[in-house]
């Protein structure tokens, strides 16, 4: 068979090289047991593209990722590269790829997974069977707007400016992915905002209301301050479907949702782009957990969320449905089987080594296949 499904993938920095070799093993299984070849290309961003050009995102990796299907990227950053001028930081690599890209919509779900209800920080009678998807927009908000940046002022004192800007466009884009989200899993929006503090708040909040009156009016839509998300997040998570929230808010969100879960090295994401007129939809998968400088290298990391998020990359990407729910069962097998790497150990349970992890992993697969 042909490899028909080009894949990019970006290791990046930190802990992600590690997590993303455990991938490979996940792949070069599919090659030998499953109806799946894949064209796989690497290339560099964040630090690691530093080093090696000079800069977080070099133009070939753009390119690249334009020609792709789909990338799969790891993390980037780390204390190495710190002392950078704001423009040059890693960091600025994944923001690229989003801003060139278009890659608009951001999700990330928080699931618990039934091995680890008691990793949670929460009751687990407050987190048992949680599923949530949280939809952050991606390409716009605070994290992009104008002006920006440190200044001084008048008396000589420093000044830092970001400015949170939105399009009613922007915002009715991200509102429609929410909305079709919504209906493929237990039909409720709620979109959060601070509307009685931000203009770029009262904006979002009408836009969201005119998409779901024109469009969408079999969807329940609610509306919640930011701050009062995060409280009930923390105190009734199991009330939420889908959470819709700007850049800077759905950023917030998610990673408290991620705590909520155990383990930000259980969960993973996708960032979607417009379909295009030819049919192909730019996409980007990654874990949410960071590049973890302190533990690189030590072969402790958990693999999952790379896992998980190339079983997204599936789903989405190559309508490959049943080979993302497959992998998936077999991470979840694995943690019921008592594996845990440090990040979600509990008492009782075995504390495995990355490649063990992911070694484990790859033999579910092998069980369920057969």
């Amino acid at each position: 068979m042909s490899a028909n499904k080009k894949l990019l993938v970006l290791p990046g920095d930190g802990i992600g090289p590690e997590v993303m070799r455990e991938v490979r093993r996940v792949i070069d299984w599919m090659e030998h047991r499953r109806a799946a070849r894949f064209s796989i290309d690497e290339g560099l961003v964040g630090g690691a593209a530093i080093d090696a050009t000079g800069q977080p995102c070099p133009d070939a990796t753009l390119e690249a990722a334009r020609q792709a299907d789909a990338v799969l990227f790891g993390s980037v950053g780390g204390p190495k590269w710190d002392s950078l001028p704001f423009e040059q930081r890693p960091e600025l690599g994944i923001l690229r790829l989003r801003k060139e890209l278009g890659l608009f919509a951001n999700l990330r779900p928080a699931v618990v997974l039934d091995p680890l209800v008691d990793a949670s920080s929460l009751k687990p009678d407050v987190v048992r069977g949680l599923d949530i998807m949280i939809v952050r927009e991606s390409t716009g908000g605070i994290y992009f707007g104008e002006p920006r940046g440190i200044h001084k002022d008048a008396a000589g004192k420093r000044v830092g400016i970001d400015t949170e800007v939105y399009s009613e466009d922007e915002i009715a884009r991200v509102a429609r992915v929410a909305f079709d989200l919504a209906r493929q899993r237990r039909n409720k929006v709620t979109s959060t905002e601070k509307a009685n503090v931000m203009q770029s708040g009262r904006l979002w909040r009408a836009v969201v209301s005119e998409v779901h009156k024109a469009e969408y009016a079999d969807v329940e839509l609610e509306h919640m301050y930011a701050d009062n998300a995060a409280m009930q997040l923390c105190s009734r998570p199991k009330q939420f479907d889908v959470i819709l929230g700007s850049n800077l808010f759905g950023d917030v969100l998610s990673d408290l949702a991620a705590a909520l879960t155990g383990s930000l090295g259980m969960l993973p994401s996708a960032t979607l782009g417009a379909v295009q007129p030819s049919g192909k939809r730019h996409a980007l998968y990654e874990p949410i957990h960071g590049s973890a400088p302190d533990i690189a290298g030590k072969g402790v990391a958990n693999p999952s969320a790379q896992i998980l998020s190339f079983a997204m990359l599936l789903r989405i990407s190559f309508g490959m449905e049943e080979d993302a729910k497959l992998i998936e069962t077999a991470v979840e097998k694995v943690l019921g089987g008592g594996l845990r790497t440090a990040d979600i150990m509990q008492p009782g349970m075995a504390r495995v080594s990355t490649s063990v992890m992911g070694e484990s992993v790859v033999r579910e697969l092998e069980k369920l296949a057969n």
